[in-house]
């Protein structure tokens, strides 16, 4: 199935292995919200090598699903990198959802404030508790929120029902 909008994602050469990454993550933290697999490999060949420089049966483009969202992994080469312009946002609904994500993600990666991070492969991850954007519309709670959570690099729930 072809979705009307699928996010494609630059690498250099790691498209693949960038995928069953996230797959691997997902699959394993979230079955009941849809299925994460890869769907199809395409690879290089032969012809164009002078313009692509990529080594014949290295990974062209990977389709692949993270919670039945379909993507695009591309192995581009150099040319683009990653930041933080673009990120994917996850919502959990508990700590311990924030707290597998964040730690899945930050390996090899690194964190930032306000529930944002970036992974290994320097993609832009948010990961919020969905509870933050009640907090955020009640007038009597939203400046102490944010107050809280700019303290934060991983949102801690109970810390911002303190607030």
């Amino acid at each position: 199935m072809t979705s009307l909008i699928t996010p494609c994602l630059w690498f250099d050469k790691q498209a693949e292995e960038a995928a069953s990454f996230y797959i691997s993550i997902f699959n394993n933290a979230t079955p009941s919200r849809g299925i994460s697999k890869i769907e199809h490999i395409s690879r290089y060949g032969k012809e164009g090598f002078e313009i692509h420089g990529q080594k014949e049966g290295t990974a062209l483009s990977v389709k692949f699903l993270l919670n039945g969202q379909p993507y695009t992994a591309l192995n581009g080469g150099p040319i683009f990198t990653f930041n933080e312009a673009v990120s994917f946002q996850v919502y959990c609904q508990t700590q311990d959802e924030i707290d597998y994500f964040w730690t899945k993600l930050t390996e090899g990666g690194h964190e930032s404030q306000c529930g944002w991070l970036k992974d290994k492969f320097g993609l832009s991850w948010q990961i919020i508790p969905t509870i933050l954007a009640d907090l955020m519309c009640d007038p009597s709670k939203s400046e102490r929120v944010t107050k809280a959570f700019l303290q934060m690099k991983k949102f801690d729930i109970e810390k911002l029902k303190q607030a």
